[in-house]
């Protein structure tokens, strides 16, 4: 019975180390494939880091030559500044030029694109397209002309400034509409009467009494003169109407004025302009020579 018995765990163990050789047999089979497998990734590494190697050395010689590229560009483009070339926004760094002054201005021409340039120079190539102008180089005048209402507002909080740069802006600017400038002739370009200046004030401004137009008028006109820097002048001139003589003031636009931007009209003239245009003084009256 005892040996039976002893037979029997003998043959389970049999059995046992049999199926354990097999699993062992297994999992050498399995380890090998996977040794395999990791010998090839393994070179399948070594070559990736190969190929990575060589794009990192091509890449930084790429940055090497764009580096030096930008270099030449950004020198040759400082130096077509410096000469007056006027060159597309799109083009350039202006943090990475390094021109006379260290400044660069923005300016717009009629073609649509916006430009580089050192301040105050003309574009050697004279390629056309006329050039709106840089802010500082206009007349304050004008400047304030091209400020939305807020932004005018802001940036002056005198009425009669206000209504300079509008009065500006509506000679201008077909847009505005409510023209009061009558074209001139001879040595004048443009003007505006006084009475005609009064009429558009008040269609301006809602609410405002013809005595507070009047005295608006003059304070008006002095804001012209002093934001044109006297490119502008007055003139007396005595008119008749239903039989009566009278004396208005006449601001005026005189064809020899220089105007930041604009061309001067020519037209023919006996006798300069200077001579037959007159400022006030502060007493109102006028140089002989007034028609």
């Amino acid at each position: 019975m005892a040996s039976e018995s002893a037979r029997d765990d003998i043959a389970a163990l049999r059995e046992q180390i049999a199926t354990l050789t097999d699993r062992v047999a297994e999992l050498e089979s399995e380890c090998a494939r996977k040794d395999e497998r990791i010998e090839n990734l393994e070179a399948q590494v070594a070559e990736y880091e190969s190929q990575t190697t060589e794009a990192e050395r091509a890449a930084e010689a790429a940055l090497r030559k764009a580096d030096a590229n930008k270099d030449r560009v950004r020198e040759l483009q400082a130096r077509e500044l410096e000469k007056g070339a006027h060159l597309r926004t799109d083009t350039v760094d202006p943090h990475e030029v390094d021109v006379a002054g260290d400044r660069l201005e923005k300016l717009a021409k009629d073609d649509g694109e916006t430009y580089y340039r050192v301040p105050d120079s003309s574009d050697p190539l004279d390629r056309g397209d006329d050039v709106a102008l840089a802010h500082g180089d206009l007349l304050p005048i004008q400047q304030l002309a091209r400020m939305d209402a807020d932004m005018r507002r802001s940036a002056a909080n005198s009425l009669p400034t206000r209504l300079a740069a509008k009065l500006w802006q509506a000679r201008t600017d077909p847009a505005v509409g409510d023209d009061p400038w009558t074209d001139g002739c001879k040595s004048v370009d443009e003007y505006v009467t006084a009475s005609d200046l009064k009429h558009w004030i008040r269609r301006q401004e809602d609410g405002i009494s013809e005595t507070y137009a009047k005295k608006l008028v003059s304070r008006t006109i002095d804001a012209v003169l002093d934001l044109s820097k006297h490119r502008l002048a007055v003139r007396k001139r005595t008119q008749r109407k239903n039989g009566l003589e009278y004396t208005e003031r006449r601001l005026l636009l005189p064809v020899d004025a220089e105007i930041p931007g604009e061309k001067s009209a020519s037209r023919p003239t006996n006798e300069s302009s200077s001579s037959n245009i007159a400022k006030t003084d502060s007493s109102g009256l006028t140089a002989p020579g007034d028609s």
